[in-house]
């Protein structure tokens, strides 16, 4: 008895119920290295929001750029084509199970 008491002395209060929501949840505190990490993450996206409002191209310029890469239609048919050729060719039970033919005639 003596035991468990000592054990559960430093163990620190479990808020009742789920951990993270409700009135008595347990909230983490804000350390400087996780607010200098979000401060990152907000620099980080408003630097992508800038690229996405202020294109490279505009779209007049980027209309038919690709224009020199062929139909995905045909790109698609030569994808196609080139997994074909890595695939084994069709293969017959009969050349499957040809080990298993010693002789041709019956005893």
């Amino acid at each position: 008895m003596r035991l468990t008491a000592f054990l559960l002395v430093g163990r620190p209060k479990l808020p009742r119920g789920h951990l993270y929501r409700g009135k008595y949840r347990l909230v983490k505190e804000v350390t400087p290295l996780a607010a200098a990490n979000l401060r990152h993450d907000y620099a980080r996206e408003e630097k992508n929001m800038l690229y996405l409002r202020h294109p490279y191209l505009t779209l007049e310029q980027s209309c038919g750029h690709t224009k020199h890469l062929c139909k995905p239609s045909e790109r698609f048919g030569e994808i196609l084509r080139k997994q074909l050729e890595w695939k084994r060719k069709h293969v017959t039970i009969e050349e499957r199970l040809r080990h298993l033919r010693v002789r041709d005639c019956w005893d």
